[in-house]
């Protein structure tokens, strides 16, 4: 038996189907191609962030297979682990902060008992498979910060404050279609929920476009 994978994961044959539906596990697959690639040099930062956003939001193997249609297999002895998708993952902490920032794999549902914990939810990198998030809160203390960018929105209309407010800082641009949509519900009490786009880097804080000045003698 071969050692190679496709990039989909699934080895061809007479009765494959182009235009089966994508599962999970062949976006995640694709995902792992793409980054080994960029890895090795194949591809631009620019190419992998452009080919991973249609790879998470691919419906059909052929969608996925166009976008590694240049790139060599993935040899299973290179170690290239898949992400795992968890159903829930609960997170239960008091005191100290909790952060998830950069490749972490987003789960279908999330469940958030926290008493005095600041808590970052960095989504710019994370791993999206799915279209629907559901945060289900009883959080007490500080601030969930939620980090977005285009095409990630949240929905706090099912949560309930007790002492606390939402600060949503989020632009939704009509252009861009909605990859994750986060749903928060359940209860935050004492403290805040912000919603954010990245900071600005020191480099596009210089590169910002100035304010026009008034035309003058």
């Amino acid at each position: 038996m071969s050692g190679e994978i496709s990039p989909t994961g699934k080895r061809s044959g007479p009765g494959s189907s182009p235009e089966l539906r994508a599962s999970h596990a062949d976006r995640d697959r694709v995902v792992d191609v793409l980054r080994v690639a960029a890895g090795d040099g194949r591809l631009t930062a620019a190419e992998l962030d452009e080919r991973l956003e249609v790879a998470l939001s691919a419906r059909t193997v052929s969608e996925l297979t166009a976008l590694t249609a240049d790139l060599p297999p993935v040899s299973v002895s290179a170690g290239v682990s898949v992400a795992e998708v968890k159903d829930v993952i609960r997170i239960d902490q008091r005191f100290s902060a909790v952060n998830r920032v950069g490749h972490w794999v987003v789960p279908r549902r999330l469940e958030l008992a926290t008493e005095w914990c600041e808590v970052t939810l960095d989504f710019t990198q994370a791993v999206i498979t799915q279209d629907t998030l559901r945060i289900d809160m009883d959080m007490r203390g500080k601030t969930l910060t939620l980090v977005t960018k285009p095409g990630i929105v949240v929905d706090a209309d099912a949560l309930t404050l007790e002492y606390s407010k939402v600060k949503i800082r989020q632009t939704p641009d009509p252009g861009t279609p909605i990859t994750l949509r986060v749903e928060l519900v359940g209860r935050k009490s004492f403290g805040r929920v912000v919603v954010r786009p990245p900071r600005r880097t020191f480099g596009q804080w210089l590169l910002r476009k100035p304010t026009s000045l008034p035309a003058g003698d």
